[in-house]
């Protein structure tokens, strides 16, 4: 027992007192509570860069699955797909502190670990894509192979995507990308992109790949231009966890290419063995993509990216502009690069995908006779939506969504909502996430369920209207709601 006056301080919290010394240099240095921190965020960030969630919350450490608050609590990350192979691997974070302890410098100088790089991720790609392009982020590298299709396919600027897409925050990308223009503050459909409606095998809707392909074809034909390049996501991340009907790519694919369009396969989010069965998403529709853009889990963490193509397509871009990245292919991350794939070797990361994510959709699918407003449960290794629907019918449920969200959170488990409506629970942790992990995942939504979905949530969902446009984003700021009053819940 400890004596008056003494306050027990858990390990956490005295490491984060030593960190907080170190990072100011003196023991009697400011710190701040979360309070402090978003109150200077509010003042100092741009007020349109969101947070999590409706209380944020103070991260200062994470290792493997697990993040931790200023307060020593620990949490288990079910969302975070950037630390692929955990938050801060010792491996990654190794090779990343020797390279940038030795030389960290851009792509002009011959270095052995970018050619290490492409040597290897290109080694895991079907033949003829054996060339690579450094760049910074997704959102590049998707503007490169934008750049790359227009240089290959003359005459063509038309650009086909898929409903509820997101690939990118550039200028150009964000025109690609119906996730944003679709929302608030979006500018709409811009003539150029032409939307294929997105497959729904939960309703039965929109499952022929051919007919989508040559209505889009068919609209850039009809506003006097050609189509230079499909793209799409291997599993529909924004869209909603949205696994591609057997065969829709294959039959997608063939019409572009008979329009001499680019097909460009978007890793980004389900690269590099999170699909389990595989290690690109691309893989599970038995296709080869003329491009592939990677970013994310690339660097696990380190801000890096890259675009894979053939010798032909590179060479057809290289029209005497040099293509040059300051920071894209830099040796801290060629560094970082290489260790990330020898850490999903090694650590047999891919399999490990595969087994625990198996068995998590079996027991998330277990529980939707038991609990009505979970819709559908869908997903391959550890890429896993639960689809939130009005119990009895196939609305979606947005609110309870959010309910979920929230209520795992108190619960020290966290998990993102996206889809059409916000209304779909993503599941990507990091790799090493395990089969205990996934118990206690389903162990606390369980209990939270049976509590009940509060009244007031469900009137929320009953008022959604699914066909009004603009409606994703303003449901994160619906105002917020207890998910632990159990007076106002309703089974």
């Amino acid at each position: 027992m400890l004596a008056k006056g003494v306050v027990s301080v858990s390990p956490m919290q005295l490491w984060y007192r030593y960190r907080t010394r170190m990072v100011h240099g003196s023991a009697t240095a400011e710190t701040f509570t979360a309070a402090q921190v978003a109150s200077k965020r509010s003042a100092l960030i741009g007020p349109n860069s969101a947070l999590s969630f409706d209380e944020p919350l103070y991260i200062v450490q994470g290792k493997a699955q697990y993040l931790y608050d200023a307060e020593g609590n620990q949490y288990l990350d079910c969302c975070n797909n950037v630390a692929h192979v955990g938050h801060c691997h010792p491996k990654v974070t190794a090779a990343m502190t020797k390279q940038l302890e030795t030389l960290n410098t851009n792509s002009r100088y011959l270095h052995d670990k970018l050619v290490v790089l492409a040597e290897r991720i290109t080694q895991k790609m079907p033949e003829p894509l054996r060339v690579m392009y450094a760049v910074c982020s997704g959102s590049e590298a998707n503007d490169l192979a934008l750049r790359v299709a227009r240089a290959n396919v003359a005459g063509a600027w038309h650009v086909a995507v898929m409903e509820g897409a997101y690939h990118g925050h550039t200028t150009a990308t964000l025109d690609l990308s119906p996730y944003k223009f679709d929302g608030p503050g979006g500018m709409g459909k811009p003539p150029h992109v032409h939307v294929l409606p997105c497959p729904d095998v939960y309703r039965g809707s929109n499952l022929e790949g051919r007919a989508a392909a040559q209505a889009a074809v068919a609209a850039a034909h009809q506003a006097g231009g050609r189509i230079s390049a499909f793209y799409c996501e291997s599993i529909l991340s924004c869209g909603g966890q949205v696994v591609l009907p057997a065969g829709y790519l294959q039959d997608v694919y063939q019409v572009m290419h008979e329009e001499g369009a680019l097909c460009i396969a978007d890793e980004v989010q389900c690269g590099f063995g999170r699909v389990g069965s595989h290690f690109w998403g691309f893989q599970l529709q038995s296709v080869v993509p003329d491009v592939v853009t990677l970013g994310k889990p690339i660097g696990n963490g380190f801000p890096m990216g890259a675009v894979i193509m053939s010798q032909k397509l590179a060479k057809g871009f290289s029209n005497g502009m040099e293509y040059f990245n300051t920071c894209g292919g830099c040796t801290a991350a060629a560094a970082a690069g290489v260790a990330v794939l020898e850490a999903i070797e090694q650590d047999k990361l891919q399999q490990n995908a595969d087994d625990v994510g198996t068995y998590l959709i079996h027991n998330l699918q277990a529980l939707q006779k038991e609990y009505p407003c979970i819709g559908h449960v869908r997903g391959l290794g550890l890429f896993v939506g639960i689809e939130m629907v009005i119990p009895g019918s196939k609305q979606p449920a947005p609110a309870t969504a959010k309910f979920v969200k929230e209520g795992l959170k108190i619960r020290r488990i966290l998990v993102s909502t996206d889809g059409h409506h916000n209304h779909v629970i993503k599941i990507k942790p990091p790799m090493c996430f395990d089969r205990s992990n996934a118990d206690s995942l389903v162990t606390h939504l369980v209990e939270l369920l049976k509590l009940g979905v509060p009244v007031a949530v469900q009137e929320l969902d009953r008022a959604y209207n699914p066909e009004k446009k603009s409606t994703r984003i303003q449901n994160t700021t619906w105002q917020s709601f207890s998910v632990t009053d159990a007076g106002t819940h309703s089974s």
